[in-house]
């Protein structure tokens, strides 16, 4: 089996490339390394191929396609208020490149397309848990790009019979998530600052829950919906419970501090994931506690991060509060 992965060099694609490899797949990384890390193939080198391209533009990447079985498509920018400062390179990035991978992969005739596409797209939902029928209501560009892509694979799924399927996954988190950059995630931004021994920056009161699911759970989804012979099908991935802010405070301990609430961000996200347990048998298997865990024993991942704290998160969010306010 002979399988591309794009953005493999990233967050999620790193550990989906581990275990490709180790299923004894052919693996191919198409990667422009914008958020992605050398480092976190740098165990892997020699048993992989690495072209570093700019999956926006057509380009000789995509001969790459030619007998490949299956494409995972995980390159993308993420973020909320770099997509707000500048929608046109998210637009690019996340919404013609997927145009172009999706061309390439209809080309080659590959066997399975998957695609990873982003609860934000439900903005804030009217039911939780959220299933996949739930209103579409993107609140900033980020979130619309990621959306558009799914409605390009449907579309090329629908039209072409690519075979392909999406999956919206929730709150990703665990080892090699990206350390620089921009304010983000929130155990980034907690584990950089429990390494220099600062509090938390709680947003609210802490009492927001979010449905974190660990990166090898999002893996495994990815390849039981390669595994299938279903198509044109869009799932949640999620780990079937939501957790408060607080409690991560209290399983990473230390001090917080707490910093305005902003506007647009729910205050729950919660996978209804019944339809991808029923049709795929796909479960979650890491608690938060054993995620939480994994990631302290690999702590000094995050020793080289930005170190945020309310003055530079304010800065950083201010076109955040500017555009996303009523």
């Amino acid at each position: 089996m002979k399988s591309v992965v794009t953005g493999g060099a990233g967050f999620i694609g790193s550990h989906l490339v581990d275990s490709l490899l180790e299923m004894g797949h052919e693996v191919i990384v198409l990667d422009n390394f914008s958020t992605g890390r050398k480092d976190n193939l740098s165990h892997i080198n020699e048993k992989i191929r690495l072209v570093e391209c700019d999956l926006s533009v057509k380009g000789n990447w995509i001969k790459e396609f030619n007998g490949v079985d299956w494409v995972f498509h995980l390159a993308s920018l993420a973020d909320i208020v770099p997509s707000i400062q500048n929608p046109e390179g998210y637009f690019s990035s996340n919404v013609d490149a997927t145009f172009y991978v999706l061309e390439a992969s209809r080309h080659a005739n590959i066997k399975r397309f998957i695609y990873s596409a982003s609860s934000s797209c439900y903005g804030i939902p009217d039911e939780y848990p959220t299933p996949e029928g739930s209103d579409i209501r993107p609140q900033y560009p980020y979130a619309l790009a990621k959306r558009m892509g799914e409605e390009l694979v449907e579309h090329w799924a629908q039209l072409y019979n690519l075979p392909a399927i999406s999956l919206r996954f929730f709150n990703v988190y665990g080892t090699r998530s990206r350390t620089s950059g921009t304010y983000g995630a929130v155990f980034g931004v907690f584990l950089a600052q429990k390494l220099a021994n600062k509090p938390y920056t709680v947003v609210g009161d802490g009492n927001q829950t979010r449905d974190f699911t660990y990166v090898t759970d999002i893996v495994s989804a990815l390849i039981f919906a390669a595994e299938s012979n279903l198509s044109n099908k869009i799932y949640n991935v999620g780990s079937d419970t939501t957790v408060s802010i607080n409690k991560i405070v209290e399983l990473l301990g230390g001090n917080k501090v707490n910093i305005p609430k902003r506007p647009g961000e729910p205050d729950c996200t919660y996978a209804d994931i019944s339809k991808i347990k029923d049709e795929l048998g796909w479960c979650p298997t890491i608690s938060i506690e054993e995620g939480v865990d994994k990631i302290l024993k690999n702590i000094d991942y995050w020793k080289e991060a930005t170190v945020w704290n309310p003055a530079s998160i304010s800065e950083a969010t201010e076109d955040w509060f500017k555009y996303l306010s009523d």
